[in-house]
């Protein structure tokens, strides 16, 4: 099925926009001829696209042919080189929250001339927006490649289970027992986040259910943390000067979690993405850990 790039390119600026007028705007048409385009898609693909709303949001075919139109715009960007008179090409790209908040941003700084489009998702669920097909690549927990991608290894990033010493003093003064653990609030970022449960399978073999708070903000997370919120696993480049000045410590310092990290990249994307994967790959021998535990 043939499909109009001038169409799906409507589509995918209503989507990232959030509204016709918006769309509208940014292509320098009318509401009215966006409306006609996106009908005219529709039509042309028996669904609807489009959910109206505030903001607008797209049905799942919508967010598969937006992302279609996106990667033909990297694709040829990339086959005809940049061009100031055009706008940049967009990536959706999923990534982990903590890799986003200790070394991925100066990697995604190296490349200029693409816009990004970030997808927050857990390591060990992030590739699933590639099975999706709603992303072109992912910074993920899971070395089995997705459907059509291929998978480079990055490295780990080290977590360690630290709190606050006043924490440590009301909660484990007879030391980090299982006892204590399963009784001590602990902090989970969310719902999909297993890395507090890993860390207390090693700790004491056990499968323990802890209080916990739900704070879904890795530099939050730190903070609660040092306030004496909770525990949590905190990753080693947002606790390194909170160690070192004693603000944190470590509940165990020869039981330290190492997280493999993997880039996932759609591969009829990956010419068009080499200069990023490059970045990352780069950026990566820099901050993660290269012999994991």
């Amino acid at each position: 099925m043939q499909l109009d790039s001038a169409q799906l390119t409507a589509l995918a600026q209503i989507l990232r926009l959030g509204s016709f007028d918006a769309a509208a705007a940014a292509l320098g048409v009318t509401p009215s001829a966006i409306s006609q385009r996106v009908k005219a898609l529709e039509d042309r693909v028996g669904a609807t696209l489009v959910l109206r709303g505030q903001p607008c949001t797209g049905t799942p075919m919508g967010q598969r042919l937006a992302k279609h139109a996106e990667d033909v715009a990297l694709l040829e960007a990339q086959a005809l080189g940049a061009s100031d008179t055009t706008a940049p090409p967009r990536l959706r790209l999923a990534v982990p929250a903590d890799v986003l908040a200790t070394w991925l941003i100066p990697a995604l700084a190296q490349v200029p001339e693409m816009l990004f489009d970030l997808m927050i998702d857990d390591q060990d669920t992030s590739a699933d927006w590639l099975r999706r097909g709603e992303v072109s690549a992912a910074v993920t927990g899971q070395a089995r490649a997705a459907p059509g991608c291929d998978v480079l290894a990055l490295g780990a990033l080290r977590y360690h289970a630290t709190a606050s010493p006043a924490y440590v003093e009301r909660w484990f003064a007879d030391g980090v027992t299982a006892e204590a653990l399963v009784r001590a609030p602990m902090l989970t970022f969310n719902r999909k986040d297993q890395l507090q449960g890993r860390w207390l399978m090693q700790k004491t073999g056990q499968r323990l259910t802890p209080p916990s708070h739900h704070l879904p903000s890795s530099h939050g997370f730190v903070a609660a943390a040092r306030e004496g919120l909770g525990w949590g696993m905190n990753p080693a480049p947002l606790v390194a000067e909170d160690m070192e000045k004693g603000r944190l410590v470590s509940l165990d310092d020869a039981l330290p979690l190492d997280v493999p990290l993997y880039l996932q990249v759609a591969r009829i994307m990956a010419p068009a993405l080499a200069p990023l994967t490059a970045a990352i790959r780069a950026a990566a021998r820099e901050a993660l850990v290269q012999e994991t535990r």
